[in-house]
C-alpha cells in the first residue's frame, strides 16, 4: 500500500511541477495535460527502476518522456520550450529538496530512495 501512496504522490508532486512552471513562463498547459506528464514521467521511472536497470539509467530514462509530452503540450518555439523546461526542472529539484526535508519522501520515482 505505502508504494501504491508514494507512486500518487511522486505523479502529483511531477505534475505540480509541470503545471506549476509553465504557468510562471506564460506559456500555460492545463491540470490534465500536467497529470499526463506526471502520471508517464513517473511511470517510467517506476517501470525502469522494476526492471532492475542501472542507477542512471533510473535517472536519464523519465527525461525524454516530459521533454517530449511538455514539447507537444506547449505548442510553442524550440527556444520558448527549453526555456520553459528548464524552469520546470528547476522547480522539480525546489520541490523534491523541500518534500524530502520535511516529509522524509526521499524520491519522485516511488521505489527508489535517495538515502
Amino acid at each position: 500500500m505505502y508504494y501504491w501512496i508514494s507512486y500518487i504522490i511522486a505523479i502529483l508532486l511531477t505534475a505540480l511541477s509541470y503545471y506549476t512552471g509553465s504557468k510562471i513562463v506564460k506559456k500555460e498547459m492545463t491540470v490534465l495535460q500536467a497529470l499526463i506528464i506526471g502520471t508517464s514521467v513517473v511511470s517510467v521511472g517506476a517501470l525502469t527502476e522494476f526492471l532492475g536497470a542501472q542507477i542512471w539509467l533510473i535517472v536519464l530514462m523519465p527525461f525524454p518522456v516530459g521533454m517530449i509530452l511538455s514539447y507537444i503540450f506547449l505548442k510553442t518555439t524550440l527556444i520558448r520550450w527549453l526555456g520553459t523546461y528548464l524552469f520546470i526542472l528547476f522547480l522539480y529539484t525546489i520541490i523534491h529538496i523541500i518534500v524530502s526535508y520535511f516529509f522524509q519522501f526521499h524520491s519522485l520515482i516511488p521505489a527508489w530512495h535517495l538515502s
